[in-house]
């Protein structure tokens, strides 16, 4: 097996980590617009050459796309015009699903692709962050698995399971729902808490002195690459938009209970949000 990784940053890193490791790639070819993914990707042996992406795409069975979304979508036709009527697979890692089902779906080639979006991941970025077994037991969500030909789901399915990721089934709008609710909220609301305290808390000492556990996890996902995220929330931004606005609601319910010094229904708020035990215990 062959593959292409197009975009060595930490998810398309860490997959030739554990493809190579665990014996699923015989070869893998890294294609990045940065000289210096280049050479970190050969120095550390991620990959066994870099190439163009026409050249990879000639020479791979399986081109897993690991660039921000917006590329990935922009990418994808032109793909799919060189591999249709091949044994060529593309797959994608991207965040959202909507505008790159949107542009594949009437492309004669469109079986050729599988859509997928691995649940794992960390704040930091780039192939240093490139780590082994970042994908173990997580969630890989596969959308609209009816449109990929049956071997071409067959070949990600079988790098899924070596990656030893748990497989679920979507269609693209109803993971873009569920991802802005779950995922891409939490990190808008990890900037803004990190913008306020930037803001008030001139003084770096003060920071570190206070910053506690709760602070910390919260706040992490901060240091995330906006370059990455920047484009999800714009490929994502009709539900992300509402969610914001559910977000702010309660905001807003919490700040009320505050203000007027309303013990008992700050208290029921709570107890209402401890009903997400029952489903992350």
């Amino acid at each position: 097996m062959k593959v292409a990784v197009v975009g060595i940053g930490l998810i398309g890193g860490s997959l030739m980590v554990d493809l190579r490791k665990r014996g699923f790639a015989d070869k893998i070819i890294g294609v990045d617009s940065n000289l210096h993914h280049q050479n970190i990707a050969m120095l550390c042996g991620l990959v066994d050459e870099i190439e163009t992406l026409e050249n990879a795409i000639e020479k791979s069975d399986l081109i897993v796309l690991s660039t921000p979304v917006s590329t990935n979508c922009k990418m994808l036709p032109g793909i799919l015009d060189k591999i249709t009527g091949t044994s060529k697979t593309v797959t994608d890692m991207g965040s959202t699903k909507g505008s790159i089902a949107e542009a594949s779906k009437n492309h004669p080639g469109r079986g050729r692709y599988v859509a997928v979006h691995p649940m794992a991941g960390t704040e930091y970025s780039g192939p240093l962050a490139a780590i082994g077994k970042l994908f173990d037991y997580k969630n890989a969500i596969i959308c609209d698995k009816e449109l990929s030909d049956a071997d071409a789901l067959e070949r990600v399915e079988k790098m899924l399971e070596v990656l030893n990721m748990r497989k679920v089934y979507m269609n693209s709008r109803d993971h873009d729902v569920h991802v802005a609710y779950i995922s891409h909220i939490s990190h808008i609301t990890s900037f803004s808490l990190a913008l306020s305290v930037l803001e008030k808390e001139h003084e770096e000492e003060n920071i570190l002195a206070l910053a506690g556990g709760g602070f910390e996890s919260t706040v992490r996902l901060a240091k995330s690459n906006g370059e990455t995220w920047a484009p999800i929330f714009l490929e994502n931004s009709e539900y992300i938009l509402e969610v914001m606005g559910t977000y702010i609601e309660k905001m807003n319910s919490f700040r009320k209970m505050i203000s007027e010094k309303d013990i008992n229904g700050l208290k029921a708020l709570m107890e209402e949000a401890n009903k997400i035990r029952k489903i992350l215990n």
